[in-house]
Formats: structure tokens, sequence, C-alpha cells
């Protein structure tokens, strides 16, 4: 069974791509399923998944889903959150972490005890270029050379070094190990000396220095020459919402797609002639190939009419601020409060909430734009609430 959301709009579908794989017949059906049983959009996630709202019938989804290889098992699809390093096996870094996806999820899915997992757990997969190790995940791996794996637990280098044949074994082993430990606990963080017990639980010990994993914001956007000689495409999404229609598309390349945690897309396996018209078709219709562009300094909460604790539609203010020029590059704007919407004027980073919860925040230094009952509030990074 397709387990559904309550959002404020209406029904939420949530469809986890592990490793934020799609193969292009798998992108027409969501693009169909947003346009025939949802709000026409697929709504891109910090994990590398994709949101279906205001879904009108779950079981005629579920049906589509199942027939794409989307649903592969119902019991375990909330505990499928893999991230990994978008590019890796074609632009850079150590090694390519994509051939560990199928068998960790495999894994995952073979085992009736990781079911029980929280649906917040997150598993990152790092091919050492430091992508996605700072993006707070629970259990993963980084690459320190070809051959070896630094093991991440609670978001940190945990100084345990593994060979690259034990990776998926020894991410399996720590799930077991999280599952029996963690009470009612959702991340590995909240247990006391959580990542300790894990790696006592694992017989692992530490062997070198940690190394410090960071948040980066540096998102793949624009021309990248592969090691094969072809091209991948990096796409901006504006504040994460991807028409169906575009989609389509997209879908139409016949290209690998890879959702990143950034809410952007990766089209992978381009010869130059195809790049290139990629580019001429699909920049106009609102993907974003400039690296420059405003929309890549902004992220957002879900807002009205999704969330009934948001107190505006903070997306539709956030793109009338783009538009009008209004957010800009730069060191963080001064703090403010008590301001309208048509008065903000915002630089550097930032996210926008309509409400203190402040949902879908991404990690590292970002100005914190919040919707309070007496209009909004700007705070830049480092200053207090």
């Amino acid at each position: 069974m397709l387990r559904l959301h309550q959002a404020a709009d209406g029904p939420l579908a949530r469809i986890r791509l592990p490793g934020g794989a799609l193969r292009p017949d798998q992108l027409r059906v969501l693009a169909a399923a947003a346009r025939d049983l949802g709000d026409a959009q697929l709504e891109l996630t910090s994990r590398g998944n994709v949101q279906l709202r205001q879904v009108r019938d779950a079981a005629a989804l579920a049906d589509r889903l199942d027939a794409a290889g989307l649903l592969p098992a119902p019991g375990h699809e909330r505990v499928r959150n893999i991230v990994a390093s978008p590019l890796s096996g074609r632009v850079g870094g150590r090694t390519d972490v994509h051939a560990l996806v199928p068998a960790l999820d495999a894994g995952l899915r073979a085992s009736p005890a990781l079911a029980e997992l929280p649906g917040r757990v997150l598993f990152t997969l790092d091919d050492g270029r430091g992508d996605v190790s700072g993006l707070g995940g629970d259990l993963g791996v980084h690459a320190v050379s070809q051959e070896r794996y630094a093991l991440v637990l609670g978001g940190r280098d945990s100084g345990i070094r593994i060979p690259v044949a034990d990776a998926v074994e020894v991410l399996l082993a720590a799930a077991h190990g999280f599952q029996r430990l963690r009470g009612d606990r959702w991340r590995l963080h909240e247990i006391e000396h959580g990542p300790d017990r894990v790696a006592a639980c694992l017989g692992l010990e530490a062997t070198a220095e940690p190394l410090e994993l960071v948040a980066h914001h540096e998102v793949p956007i624009g021309w990248f020459v592969q090691s094969d000689e072809r091209v991948a495409l990096g796409a901006g999404v504006p504040l994460g919402s991807l028409p169906a229609r575009t989609a389509e598309f997209l879908a139409a390349v016949e290209r690998p797609i890879h959702v990143t945690p950034w809410r952007s897309l990766v089209l992978a396996d381009l010869d130059e002639w195809a790049a290139d018209q990629v580019l001429r078709v699909l920049a106009p219709m609102g993907l974003i190939f400039d690296a420059n562009s405003p929309w890549l300094l902004v992220t957002a909460c879900a807002g009205q009419p999704g969330c009934a604790k948001s107190r505006t539609d903070v997306r539709a203010d956030a793109a009338a601020a783009i538009a009008e020029n209004r957010i800009r590059p730069g060191a963080a704007t001064a703090p403010a409060s008590g301001l309208t919407a048509r008065d903000l004027v915002v630089s550097g980073r930032q996210h926008w909430s309509g409400c203190d919860r402040r949902c879908g925040r991404p990690r590292g230094p970002v100005t914190d734009v919040i919707a309070e009952p007496g209009g909004y509030r700007h705070t830049p990074p480092g200053t207090t609430h």
C-alpha cells in the first residue's frame, strides 16, 4: 500500500528514488501521474526524492508506480532514503558510489527488521568530493581513495576505514545496530553517544584522524564534460517545483536523470549536439542552467496552501522577489523584521519559511526569511533568532 500524507491542500505522495536515479520511462510515468492524478507538478525534495501533491486516487497512483518499478517494496518504502553524489562515476570524485545504490537498496528491502527504521533516517554515499556527506545523514560512506571509504555515523566521520567491497554490508549492519539502540528516537544523533555505540555494535575501531564534513552549496548547474567525453547537464528547478510538461520533455531526451538533494536535476550521457538542443528547448521552459541565477540562492517551505501552519504563500512571495530583482548575491543583508513581502530585499543564500518551524531549511549558513503575524523577518547566519 502506498502511504499518503495529509497536507493542507490534499493527500501528498512521496516517491523514494534511491540515489536520486530515474529512468526516462519512470519520469514519464511520474509526469503523467502528476497531470492525471495530482496538481501537475513534481516536487523535488532535499533527499533527492519526488512528491506529488493533491493526489486524487491513491490506488491508481500505486498501480502506476508499481508497474514502473517505483514501488518495489511498499512495506519498506519510507526507509529507502539514499542520497549519492550526483555526478559520481561521470565527473570527478574518487570512485563511483552509484554502484553501491542498488545493493544497499536491495539489502534494506530484504530485511523485515529494517522496515521499522524511522522514515527520517538518511543514508549518504559520497564519492569523496564532499557534496553529500555534509547533509547531516545518519549512516554513510565517504570515499578517501578508490579502494577505501570513511564510515560516516551521525553526519560525522567516525575515523573507521573500510574497503569498498565491504561498504554495503557495513551500512546494513549499522542500520540494524541503530534500530536496536534507538528506542523512540528518529535520528542517530539523537541517541546519547549513538555513533560510538553503533561502531561498537559493528566491532570496528577508528584507525584514522576524522575528516571534517561540512555542508556545501555548490549545486551542479550547467555543462559538465564527463570522463567518457559525453556531457552531463545540471539543471536548477525553481523552488524545486517541476511542471509535468517540462518533465515530459526531459524524459523525451531518453538519457539517465538524477534528482539531487538540492532540488535540481542532472541529465547525463549526452552527446554535444543533444546537450545543446536540451539547453535550447528547456531553458525557455524554466529550467536553470546558469550557475549565477538568483533562483539558486533561494529555497522555501511548502507555504500556503500546502501547509496549514504557514502564515502566507511564501513561494509566491519569494518568486515575486526574484522577478523584481530583490534577491541578490553577495553578503547577507542585515537583520530586520515587520517587513511586508514587497519590502523584502535579501542577499545571499536564504530560506523562506511560513512559520518558525523552518521546514526544508538546508544545512549550512543560510539567511532565514520567516513569516510572522506582523510581516516578515529576516535573520542572517550567526544572528540570534
